[in-house]
């Protein structure tokens, strides 16, 4: 079992690469419901999008303000659960998605000269959804 803090700033991280990823994979493994199947749609369209030439940059001010608010909501919902400060968890959330944001971008970066923009999405997207389910099983 990964310790509590450690998970929220993983599925941090995950929400710094792919914003409503994180949410959406903790919803779905954890509560299900009408909120698990709204987030995973939005991470779709967030998938669809991401390949887009016309998609905003991660690091732009409401780009990394969406990944921020949605690392610091895992954090907090991981830390809540197991027991955890959940303002702690927050921030470890936050730190993540920030993390995760400038880390995702660089490494993307570099994907994109490899293999294109497109297969470097879809690289990042099933790098970030297994990752998210790894984390949120190992909670």
């Amino acid at each position: 079992m990964l310790p509590a803090l450690l998970a929220c700033f993983l599925l941090g991280i995950v929400a710094g690469l792919r914003t409503f990823t994180a949410p959406a994979v903790l919803w779905l493994l954890r509560h299900g419901g009408l909120w698990a199947w709204l987030l995973s749609a939005a991470a779709l369209f967030e998938y669809a999008l991401d390949v887009s030439p016309k998609a905003p940059a991660r690091t732009r001010a409401v780009g990394l303000s969406v990944r921020i608010v949605s690392g610091g909501f895992v954090g907090w919902a991981i830390a809540t659960s197991a027991g955890h400060s959940a303002i702690a968890g927050a921030i470890a959330g936050i730190a993540g998605a920030i993390a995760g944001a400038y880390g995702g971008l660089a490494l993307r970066l570099k994907l994109i000269e490899i293999m294109g923009p497109i297969t470097s999405g879809i690289v990042e997207d099933v790098v970030a959804i297994g990752l998210a389910v790894l984390i949120v099983l190992g909670t």
